[in-house]
């Protein structure tokens, strides 16, 4: 099993770790440990386009004509 140091831990902080853990009869690793599983199995959440879809997928959409394009495409310049 790995282990880790966490330093610079705001006492404040810590006192509430060590209430919470009291209260669940766990260590303060344990509850350490019980925070971070439950923290990492959130499922992730949607990405900022896929939640502004969900919120007007109800007002419909419209389709645009793409126009055909009549310029060559230009060469950026990124060679030597």
């Amino acid at each position: 099993m790995a282990s880790i140091t966490i330093r610079n831990l705001d006492e404040q902080l810590k006192a509430q770790l060590r209430m919470e853990a009291a209260r669940h009869g766990h260590s303060m690793e344990e509850e350490v440990r019980v925070i971070l599983r439950s923290a990492l199995n959130q499922p992730q959440a949607k990405g900022l386009g896929s939640r502004i879809r969900e919120r007007f997928a109800d007002a419909g959409g419209i389709e645009l004509e793409v126009p055909p394009r009549s310029d060559k495409p230009r060469d950026p310049g990124f060679g030597a």
